[in-house]
């Protein structure tokens, strides 16, 4: 996966390449095994990789092995927000054989579930050392019963992985048990037993979209999250835009010890709470802010610095998208500063269109999900194509292409003066950003650099609602609306 595409992918493939070298130390030699196609819809670098393993599955087992790792892909996908974003999703299963077939079970957990899924004593040799009442669980089935790794088995995932898919997004371990457990953290793990898929995607929704617990997680996982604010922000949480729709609230944690009554939640009945229910309005929608923070929804274009030939007019130019299903992605095309089209996936320029000089074609991509209420959200992605069309009278010298990825971080909103604003880039890109009265006035203006965070005081500006235009160079490229208390 390029950086352009994915820029969060760079520390991840730093440290892979990293543990490719230590890894290597503590095994010596490359566990190499079959990797299966589940679920393919375009380049991998294009897309957001999970990638199942199993455990407990014998030689003989691995057919059962790609099923159930089939079904739980088709599980996952049909839930939303996943299902209407699958095609931003490749699938893949790695083959992973162990000697004897299930999870270990020592009989030493204790919780209500002994008695709704009982689990005979056992002791079996995996690959992954799956083993049930880890932490004193008994349906916490994790790859290290005591939490003190003494197995090494979290280096082991590692560097099968590295070894045979090291550009992954998300791993995910199967084991091959009939009983219900499993285990969130850095690899999620999840048994093929009752309910066990909701499980694996609610683990998922920690691991791979950062979001946390709606029952009380305990003081040690409690912090400021999508879903999650403490009692000093109930006032302007961060899913205040969300409040009144769809039951999302303002709901206090609840438990018997702990600092949990001063942590609040959206919502009451959210899968990050109760299996088997959907998503809440407030996790999907940062489910989907992940997924677009991981893969641009431009798949392709046309002309690109590699394809520009037979410069004749009309000039044809062309969006590939990853779209959702059903489709919520708007585009709006500008040439020369000038809106050109809107909506669609392809236009031709005619030599009327352009200057004699240097043009520019920009295709401005966002995503109008009814699923996304970025009005008082922190962060809002825009993606860009631009073409620089260099005319004179004897024709189209060449078409120059540069592709963008912009996160455009707007806090806190509403806000009493001062107004943090942050953008990453997949260039070296710098944006100007303008505030304006309803009436249509300029009242500030500042101008962005990547990474770098710029605070604007706009304290004494009166109270009300005013507009923020994005523009990188002279294109707008986003509009966000921003409330003065």
């Amino acid at each position: 996966m390029t950086p352009s595409l994915k820029p969060k992918l760079t520390s991840m493939k730093s440290f892979l390449c990293f543990l490719l070298f230590t890894c290597n130390l503590l095994f010596l030699h490359a566990q190499v095994f079959d990797v299966e196609p589940i679920k393919v819809t375009g380049d991998n670098d294009k897309r957001i990789s999970l990638v199942i393993m199993g455990d407990g599955y014998t030689v003989n087992e691995l057919d059962k092995f790609i099923t159930d790792a089939t079904n739980f892909s088709n599980s996952m996908f049909s839930k939303s927000p996943l299902k209407e974003y699958a095609d931003y999703f490749n699938v893949y299963a790695i083959k992973v054989p162990s000697n004897e077939s299930g999870a270990d079970h020592p009989g030493t957990g204790s919780t209500y579930f002994e008695t709704n899924w009982p689990v005979p004593t056992t002791n079996v040799d995996t690959f992954f050392n799956a083993t049930f009442d880890s932490f004193g669980n008994h349906f916490l089935l994790f790859y290290e019963v005591d939490g003190n790794y003494a197995n090494n088995t979290e280096a082991k995932i590692i560097n099968v992985l590295a070894d045979n898919f090291p550009t992954y997004d998300q791993a995910l371990i199967l084991v091959n048990s009939p009983y219900y457990g499993g285990s969130g953290g850095t690899f999620p793990m999840a048994s093929t037993g009752i309910s066990s898929d909701e499980l694996a995607i609610h683990e998922l929704g920690h691991s791979l979209f950062d979001l946390k617990d709606e029952y009380y997680p305990g003081d040690l996982l409690a912090a400021e999250a999508v879903n999650m604010t403490h009692v000093n922000n109930i006032n302007n949480p961060r899913w205040n835009n969300w409040i009144g729709t769809d039951n999302v609230g303002v709901y206090q944690h609840t438990c018997s010890s702990g600092n949990c009554s001063d942590w609040y939640k959206p919502n009451t009945s959210c899968k990050m709470e109760v299996l088997n229910n959907p998503f809440c309005s407030v996790c999907k929608e940062g489910i989907i802010e992940k997924i677009h923070s991981l893969a641009s929804p431009i798949d392709a274009y046309t002309p690109n610095n590699n394809t520009v030939d037979n410069l004749t007019f009309p000039l044809d130019f062309q969006l590939n998208l990853i779209k959702p299903d059903p489709n919520t992605l708007e585009s709006e095309w500008i040439l020369n500063a000038v809106s050109y089209a809107d909506n669609v996936d392809d236009v031709s320029i005619l030599e009327t269109d352009l200057a004699e000089s240097t043009n520019t074609l920009t295709a401005v991509v966002h995503d109008n999900s009814p699923f996304l209420r970025v009005d008082n959200h922190d962060s809002l992605h825009v993606y860009t194509v631009t073409w620089t069309i260099n005319y004179s009278s004897l024709g189209v010298d060449d078409i120059e292409s540069k592709m963008n990825n912009f996160n455009i971080s707007l806090y806190p909103n509403p806000t009493y003066s001062i107004l943090n604003l942050k953008f990453e880039s997949s260039t070296s890109s710098n944006l100007k950003v303008d505030i304006i009265s309803l009436d249509g006035k300029k009242v500030k203006s500042a101008n962005l650099s990547s990474y770098e965070n710029t605070q604007v005081d706009i304290g004494n500006l009166s109270q009300g609602v005013y507009v923020t235009n994005f523009y990188s160079g002279n294109v707008l490229i986003a509009s966000k609306r921003l409330v003065k208390n």
